[in-house]
């Protein structure tokens, strides 16, 4: 029964973990950019675009579809990297459990 309140304590640990991992996954944040730098796209948390900067060379007349394949390209960029960060949180919080297949058990990541 000792192992079993071991196992209770220690899944209580990793929940706890968890959230804390899921709380500073909502703040965590990236940017992405093409176009050389040209259009840069901030996001944060689940993917939550927070800001969108546009070079003004491309504001001219005929520019709109270049224009927006690049921030297309920058929000990848960015989504790519926030996803990143957000793994490794939960790898961290996961700790030993990262990668784990248990039958019955949601899969982390």
């Amino acid at each position: 029964m000792k192992d079993l309140n071991e196992l209770m304590k220690q899944a209580q640990a990793m929940q706890q973990k968890l959230q804390d991992a899921q709380a500073k996954m909502a703040d965590s944040s990236a940017e992405g950019s093409s176009g050389g730098g040209l259009v840069t796209v901030s996001l944060k948390g689940p993917g939550e675009i927070t800001h969108v900067r546009i070079d003004d060379s491309l504001m001219a007349p005929g520019e709109g579809e270049i224009l927006a394949d690049l921030i297309v390209a920058a929000h990848a960029d960015a989504k790519r990297k926030l996803d990143a960060v957000n793994a490794e949180l939960m790898r961290e919080a996961a700790g030993p459990m990262a990668g784990m297949n248990i039958p019955g058990m949601p899969k982390l990541f």
